[in-house]
């Protein structure tokens, strides 16, 4: 592929309880990123609730993107296009941001460009600090991109910039959404993964050994009776009366879970030629997920940094660049798609 042509994007994100706005320069270096999160409203819930989402993106979405450029020490005018996420997500929340993002788009002229948050995921790993010196090698293709989050846990063959084959995906719970219902199992407090992770640490991963779903002969993904067979133990638990170990359960779950998106990933790897692994997605900041594939000598693996595994705009300024640059612009008639697949 030819160089691309240089460029700032405004990226705008509001696809579940972040709103959030970053501007990113030449799809690599980071000028700023501003987060809104909103895991303090939902937690009474026990998840997100979408009508208080949306409302609360209407509070903060301008005053998000106003930090985003005044971090930047940059104008509307010194970018030259606007991204955001189209989908998927919840669709009242999406609007909020595509609402917002045309707007800009209308009163200053600057393109328009629709991300996929799924994408946005994957393209976090080409983003670093504006100041990171040197800066690292981009991924490379052919890529396997394992995406794991609270909704999805997919695996995609990259060949070039914004062309995926998904090989498999989850039939049941994804992994994220398995964090969170075994967090509220174990009566750990929502999100489930950082709450699954904190009790890990003081846990044996061997104390129980939880069935792994391979589904031999695909690259899909089944978290659902890993699910079960954790609810089941802990009813035992309760119905003789004893101490739920909480630290080994959540240890054992934790251990089983990244077992089989480490095995299945590599498998992919193999079979389909890929060069590099790349993990994104809001499970990618499981500590022991982390650690398992930067420990394997197999393959380069990149893994967005800490703060750009989570919801955030930086992963839309990003995906926005490369379609901005490929020539993928949308019209002021774009609508949200909140069931959008990445392929």
């Amino acid at each position: 592929m030819p160089d691309l042509a240089p460029a700032r994007i405004l990226g705008i994100e509001s696809s579940c309880d972040e709103t959030a706005a970053a501007i990113l320069e030449n799809g690599r270096l980071l000028l700023a990123s501003t987060v809104a999160s909103q895991i303090d409203l939902h937690a009474r819930y026990g998840g997100v609730f979408p009508e208080v989402a949306s409302r609360q993106h209407i509070r903060t979405v301008y005053a998000i993107v106003e930090q985003a450029l005044q971090q930047a020490h940059l104008t509307l005018a010194d970018v030259d296009a606007i991204a955001v996420t189209r989908g998927p997500g919840l669709a009242g929340s999406l609007v909020v941001g595509m609402n917002m993002a045309k707007g800009l788009a209308l009163a200053s002229g600057k393109p328009l460009v629709g991300v996929n948050h799924l994408e946005g995921h994957i393209y976090s790993a080409w983003v670093h600090p504006a100041n990171t010196t040197p800066l690292p090698p981009a991924p490379q293709f052919p890529l396997l991109a394992l995406l794991v989050s609270g909704g999805h846990s997919e695996l995609n063959l990259m060949t070039d910039h914004l062309h995926y084959q998904r090989l498999g995906a989850t039939l049941d719970d994804a992994a994220g959404e398995a964090f969170d219902k075994v967090a509220r199992l174990l009566g750990l407090p929502y999100p489930g993964g950082p709450s699954i992770q904190k009790a890990a640490a003081e846990g044996n991963p061997q104390a129980f050994h939880f069935p792994r779903a391979r589904l031999d002969g695909t690259w899909n993904f089944s978290f659902s009776g890993l699910k079960t067979a954790v609810l089941r133990l802990v009813r035992s638990f309760e119905e003789q009366q004893q101490p739920l170990p909480v630290a080994d359960l959540a240890a054992s779950f934790q251990e089983a879970v990244v077992d089989v998106l480490l095995t299945k990933t590599l498998a992919a790897a193999r079979q389909f030629g890929a060069q590099q692994i790349l993990v994104a997605g809001g499970v990618s900041a499981n500590r022991a997920l982390r650690q398992a594939f930067l420990n394997q000598q197999e393959f380069p693996v990149h893994i967005p940094s800490l703060s750009l595994c989570t919801d955030n705009a930086a992963m839309i300024a990003a995906a926005g660049y490369f379609r901005y640059a490929l020539g993928h612009c949308d019209s002021l008639d774009m609508d949200v798609l909140p069931t959008w697949p990445l392929s």
